[in-house]
């Protein structure tokens, strides 16, 4: 199992999430650096950890639809490879962003999100399905999303969809427990959905509180885990990533 780091980007800075409010987001404090500028925490998290890749958030672009990629180049310029949720809407938004880091980012890879994308009926237009990742949004339990279709459905019907399009790639992740420190809540979920669909390869994410959490993910099957404050807070070290 892998361990990836988290840097939610706002307004050309660091932040730290707090169970998805995101107006009470503010520039990160940790024990690794003492910066929030987007390259100064990467490279912490490079120097300290070892570790080659980091899920970006950035939050202008799911909020706004602004993406900064001045952060995300000093991120990459910090030697981390990206996993970028840029609030992708549409199949031709992820066609366009799979071409712009294909030429400028080595190694990145595109994050469509549920509460960002506008139609699930949107997944078949990819034109390559199979190297996008899809982060299923929940909010305590529930899917997060603007597809009118589907803010009914239950999350296993969402991952049906997901795969009956070609994707195997999927990030579990549930707002509510970010920066919480209470554990992952959707661990149960995760496995209905390895037990149906084992080719999928599952990143879970939020709440992840120190080594033991990791272990349990992993007995699992999951394949890695999405982790920032206990990173930064020193609940998980080198030592116990290893």
């Amino acid at each position: 199992m892998r361990v990836v780091p988290v840097i939610d980007l706002l307004g050309g800075m660091v932040v730290r999430g707090v169970g998805g409010r995101r107006d009470e987001y503010r520039p990160i404090v940790s024990s690794l650096v003492d910066s929030a500028e987007p390259q100064a925490v990467a490279a912490a998290l490079r120097q300290h950890f070892g570790l080659p890749r980091v899920y970006v958030a950035d939050l202008d672009a799911i909020m706004r639809g602004e993406r900064d990629v001045k952060s995300w180049r000093a991120i990459a310029d910090a030697g981390l490879q990206l996993s970028i949720d840029a609030g992708l809407k549409s199949a031709d938004e992820a066609n366009e962003l799979e071409d712009f880091l294909a030429r400028d980012f080595a190694e990145a890879e595109y994050v469509i999100g549920l509460e960002s994308w506008q139609d699930l009926a949107e997944l078949a237009k990819l034109s390559r399905p199979e190297v996008a990742v899809f982060s299923l949004d929940l909010k305590q339990g529930r899917p997060l999303t603007k597809d009118l279709a589907w803010q009914a459905a239950t999350p296993q019907e969402i991952v049906a969809e997901v795969y009956r399009h070609g994707l195997r790639r999927l990030i579990v992740l549930d707002l509510a427990d970010v920066g919480s420190g209470q554990g992952t809540s959707t661990l149960s979920l995760i496995r209905q959905f390895l037990a149906r669909w084992p080719d999928l390869q599952i990143v879970a994410g939020g709440g992840i509180r120190g080594p033991a959490d990791l272990r349990e993910l992993q007995a699992a099957g999951i394949r890695g885990a999405l982790v920032a404050s206990a990173l930064h807070d020193g609940r998980l070290t080198a030592q116990d990533i290893i």
